[in-house]
């Protein structure tokens, strides 16, 4: 996710669209605000390679803080938005980060978790205030900052955890090689070609960001110029109105998904225009055949790419850190 290629060229097209609140964020502030927080990452102490999380729900800020990293060499861990103050602690503590950045819809866990994560440097509230010297508002800490590139940019990558099924989730740590963000990693590559990404498409996300497949379609789509247009929850009516109201081209669902879409009334289904879909993937489990017969059946003749990822991408390729 690196917004500087396209923040002159398309500098007022929407990078992000929230589907439920509308709000929007252009090129040119996802390019400004990325840039102010690398520079506060930077003041705080953040060298490259180092670690932070975020800890939110599906919103608009959620992108600023991802492009941050990857801007600057650092490791991000989009952490679970569902989890205990226990278990934010927890992954907080096992990834190494300094910083935490959350809502004010999570400020309460956040807090709580905090209270056990003695290396943490430093908490941001997206769209809260203050509290003490180590809980800061985001946009006043980074206010005094410039909205120009930091001096010493290179390529960061999220690093993302299992969901613990096993025992403890477990962090994947991929090699970070010493690059310009403008060269992303060759696993995003492979996942654009699958997934038969293009430039400038649009990408509805209706899953939690924190997960893995979501968050390399987003990323993805900013990267090519695109507009990604955000569920705040999924709701599968609503999925088809925005398909119809935003011309959506790309998406990526879960198994469960088509399954609430299927169990919608003939008529509503028949009543949306989905023509624009070119491409739709599914992840995080096995599809049923039934289901995926009738979800080509039904979304077919509007695109050709109905699939998982290939197993050897299914999952990160980097050994599990501190497993």
């Amino acid at each position: 996710m690196y917004p500087k290629m396209h923040a002159v060229a398309r500098a007022d097209q929407p990078a992000v669209v929230m589907a439920g609140s509308g709000e929007t964020l252009t090129y040119r502030e996802l390019e400004a605000r990325s840039n102010r927080l690398a520079h506060l990452l930077r003041a705080v102490g953040l060298t490259r390679l180092d670690h932070y999380a975020v800890f939110m729900e599906n919103q608009l800020r959620f992108f600023e803080c991802g492009a941050a990293g990857e801007r600057s060499g650092l490791y991000y861990t989009n952490v679970n938005s569902f989890l205990t103050a226990g278990e934010v602690a927890y992954i907080v503590n096992n990834s190494l980060s300094k910083v935490l950045i959350t809502s004010q819809a999570k400020r309460e866990i956040a807090l709580a978790a905090m209270a056990d994560c003695p290396n943490v440097e430093l908490c941001l509230i997206v769209d809260g205030p203050d509290h003490g010297d180590r809980v800061l508002n985001l946009d006043e800490a980074t206010a005094r900052y410039p909205a120009t590139p930091i001096a010493d940019e290179a390529l960061g990558t999220g690093m993302l955890y299992s969901s613990g099924t096993t025992g403890k989730p477990k962090g994947v740590l991929r090699p970070l090689p010493l690059q310009p963000p403008a060269q992303s990693l060759p696993v995003l590559g492979v996942f654009t070609r699958l997934w038969k990404f293009r430039e400038g498409q649009t990408y509805l996300s209706p899953a939690p960001l924190y997960h893995a497949a979501p968050w390399v379609g987003v990323a993805g789509t900013i990267r090519l110029g695109g507009t990604v247009i955000v569920m705040e929850r999924f709701d599968p009516e609503r999925f088809l109105e925005l398909v119809e109201a935003h011309r959506v081209t790309h998406t990526q669902l879960v198994p469960t998904m088509f399954s609430r879409l299927l169990k919608l009334p003939d008529d509503v289904r028949g009543s949306y225009d989905i023509s624009s879909l070119e491409s739709a993937v599914h992840a995080a489990a096995p599809c049923p055949i039934p289901v995926k017969r009738a979800m080509i059946d039904w979304w077919g003749r509007s695109f050709s790419n109905i699939t998982a990822p290939p197993k050897r991408w299914a999952s990160p390729s980097a050994t599990a850190r501190n497993g």
